[in-house]
C-alpha cells in the first residue's frame, strides 16, 4: 500500500470550482475498521453541501467528500471481519474522493454477483437510505400505496425499485417527459411531471398514499400531509424546497398520521452495521438475481469531481454520478 495518495479537497465553502487535487496521506486503519483502495466512488447531494459549507463532517470523519466506494480491501485493521483483497462497496463516513479511504468493516458489503465496480459503487448511499426510510422508518409493506418526490434521483430511482419489488404500488414524481419515463420502466404504476400536473390531484384520484418519501419539504411538507390515507407517513430525508412550512396539524391529529425523517451520516456505527446487515440479507439476492439494479448516469474521472458537481447541481442527472479513480 503506497504512502501518499491523490485526493480531491474542499479549498473553501463554495461551488464546484473549489474542489481542487491535493495529496495526502494513506490512512490507516484503526480497530474494526478496513482500508480500501478505491475504484470508482459515488457523488451525491450531501457532498455538494459540504462542499457549499452547509453540512459539516462528524469531527471523527475524515473532511474529504464522498460517502459512497467501491474497490478492494488493501488493509484490515484489529477484530475487522474482512480480508485483504475482498472486493467490497461501503458506506463511509467521508474521504470517499481519494485512492484510499478507511471505513468501519461492518459498513462494507460485497459486490453483488453480475456488478461492476462501477455499479457497485452506487449501491451503498442510496440503498442504505431508502431501506432505512422506507421500510424501517415508513414501515411499507406489500400492496401499500407509496410516493416518491424526485423519483428519477440516485434515491428516487432505488426506491421505486425497491418498493416495487417488495410489493408495492408506486407513484413518484419527475421533472420531464423522459425522467417520468424512466420512472414507469423502473416500476412506478404512475410517474407525475410535477411542472405539468398537480401530484396531490393525481394521488388523490388514486385513493391516497400510505407513505410519502420526500426530499423537496418547503410547500411539499402540507401537500403531503393532505394526500396521506389515514395511518399514513410522511418520511423526510432532504429539504431542497427548505427545511419550513405552515402546517394545519388537525389533518396529522384525525388521520393518525406519522411524520419523521433521517440522516445517514451522523448516525453511530453500530446502527448503520445493523442496515448493512439488512441489506445484505434482503436486498443483495434481489440485485444478484438482477430484479434490482442501479440506474447510472455519468462517470467523470477523480480529478473532474468539479463537473460532477456541476452536472449533479443542474437536476439534469437520471440516476448514479461516479467517480473513477482506479477502475476496476
Amino acid at each position: 500500500m503506497a504512502d501518499r495518495m491523490r485526493v480531491i479537497e474542499i479549498s473553501e465553502p463554495g461551488g464546484p470550482e473549489v474542489l481542487r487535487r491535493a495529496e495526502r496521506d494513506v490512512p490507516r486503519p484503526a480497530a474494526g475498521e478496513v482500508v480500501i483502495r478505491i475504484a470508482y466512488a459515488g457523488v451525491n447531494r450531501p457532498d455538494a453541501l459540504q462542499r457549499a459549507g452547509a453540512y459539516a463532517p462528524p469531527p471523527d470523519a475524515s473532511d474529504l467528500p464522498g460517502l459512497e466506494c467501491s474497490g478492494e480491501v488493501v488493509a484490515v485493521g484489529q477484530g475487522a471481519d474482512l480480508d485483504v483483497g475482498d472486493r467490497v462497496c461501503a458506506l463511509l463516513p467521508g474521504g470517499g474522493y481519494a485512492e484510499y479511504a478507511a471505513t468501519p468493516a461492518a459498513h462494507c458489503l460485497p459486490v453483488p454477483e453480475g456488478l461492476s465496480m462501477k455499479e457497485a459503487a452506487a449501491l451503498p448511499e442510496t440503498y442504505f437510505t431508502v431501506w432505512t426510510n422506507v421500510f424501517e422508518r415508513g414501515r411499507l409493506d406489500a400492496g401499500e400505496t407509496v410516493l416518491i418526490h424526485g423519483g428519477s434521483s440516485g434515491i428516487g430511482t432505488t426506491a421505486i425499485q425497491l418498493a416495487a419489488a417488495r410489493g408495492a404500488r408506486v407513484f413518484a414524481t419527475a421533472g420531464s417527459a423522459e425522467k417520468c419515463a424512466v420512472c414507469e420502466r423502473l416500476g412506478a404504476e404512475r410517474a407525475i411531471n410535477y411542472r405539468q400536473e398537480d401530484f396531490g390531484a393525481v394521488l388523490s384520484e388514486a385513493g391516497g398514499a400510505d407513505l410519502v418519501l420526500d426530499m423537496v419539504g418547503g410547500d411539499y411538507i402540507a401537500r403531503n400531509v393532505k394526500l396521506l390515507r389515514p395511518d399514513g407517513r410522511l418520511v423526510m430525508i432532504a429539504f431542497l424546497g427548505g427545511p419550513t412550512a405552515e402546517l394545519n396539524f388537525a389533518q396529522v391529529m384525525v388521520k393518525r398520521l406519522t411524520l419523521t425523517g433521517s440522516t445517514l451520516r451522523p448516525q453511530s456505527v453500530a446502527a448503520k452495521a445493523r442496515i448493512a446487515r439488512a441489506l445484505e440479507a434482503e436486498v443483495w439476492p434481489m440485485i444478484a438475481a438482477g430484479r434490482l439494479g442501479p440506474v447510472m448516469d455519468r462517470t467523470y474521472p477523480l480529478d473532474d469531481a468539479a463537473a460532477a458537481h456541476a452536472r449533479m447541481e443542474t437536476s439534469e442527472h437520471i440516476g448514479k454520478i461516479v467517480l473513477e479513480v482506479a477502475g476496476g
